[in-house]
């Protein structure tokens, strides 16, 4: 069993199928074929079932591909080592919250394309849970998630400090009004968000009954449910501070320990950093004091 095999059993899981792998590996079907055929009987079982609209991975399968995963991962970086000479470069994939990438991300990735024009870097989006498990599995070199992790494979710097509020309708004058309401309805992030897991916490303390919680991906989209009185949320101060001052909705104070929220900045313990992570999180960590000020 080489790399070369484990690459493209990687390529056909997560295309699902034997000729996209193909396109992408440049080559032609037989040939990933014929390479994931060998590689099943050099193992003895299978690795991939088909199934009518392509192949999926087996349980044995299923078990592999983390590995093949992790060593294309440990390639790249042995490469991006050999060439680093201390000046950012190359490619940086990193993951936030939604909340953090609306509010938190645009003046620090502005400073970070002036100082590292040579980084191409890609962002992605998601709840704490599924960006914990994406930096795990090496599909992203960091991310921004709600704190603490405190996962031994991850090491962990807080790099901002947030207010967490209950926002609510603008009509409402505080949790009191939500004491007498009977199955009420959240507008929160897929589950997964600690925000969302804050807020059920919060309610089920006051023994506040809730419906099914309306899920979407989209922070302006759980403001505007919130604004036509579908429900409520919970989400960081300077986030849903424009709704407050346009009239759009209500937010409240909630007690020091319940409101304060850190978002901390998650990478792989046992992977060295490059120069393009290191002065991502250079800039990072200056910033909340700067922002605190400027609040």
């Amino acid at each position: 069993m080489d790399y070369a095999e484990l690459r493209v059993l990687e390529a056909v899981a997560r295309h699902g199928s034997m000729n996209r792998a193909a396109a992408e590996l440049h080559t032609v079907q037989s040939n990933v074929t014929a390479r994931i055929r060998a590689l099943e009987e050099e193992l003895g079982t299978r690795l991939f079932e088909r199934n009518s609209r392509g192949v999926v991975l087996t349980a044995a399968g299923q078990r592999l591909l983390p590995y093949a995963i992790r060593l294309g991962t440990l390639l790249r970086e042995a490469q991006e080592a050999a060439r680093d000479d201390g000046t950012p470069r190359g490619h940086l994939r990193i993951g936030a919250l939604e909340t953090t990438a609306a509010l938190r991300l645009p003046p620090l990735l502005s400073a970070y394309a002036r100082a590292c024009p040579e980084v191409g870097l890609a962002v992605t989006t998601g709840t704490s849970a599924a960006l914990i498990a994406d930096v795990l599995d090496y599909r992203l070199d960091g991310a921004f998630v709600a704190g603490p992790v405190q996962h031994p494979d991850l090491v962990e710097d807080t790099v901002f400090r947030e207010e967490l509020m209950l926002v609510t309708a603008a009509g409402c004058r505080g949790i009191e009004d939500l004491d007498r309401q009977r199955a009420l309805k959240i507008i929160v992030f897929r589950r997964g968000c600690s925000y969302r897991q804050r807020l059920e916490a919060l309610l089920a303390r006051r023994g506040i009954q809730t419906a099914q919680p309306l899920e979407f991906g989209s922070l302006e989209a759980i403001l505007g449910c919130v604004a036509a009185g579908i429900g409520v949320t919970m989400l960081p101060r300077a986030v849903v501070q424009p709704a407050v001052s346009e009239g759009r909705v209500a937010a409240h104070a909630l007690p020091p320990a319940q409101a304060r929220a850190d978002t901390v900045f998650i990478r792989r313990r046992e992977s060295q950093p490059t120069s393009a992570l290191t002065a991502l999180l250079a800039i990072a960590r200056p910033l909340p004091l700067r922002m605190a000020a400027a609040e």
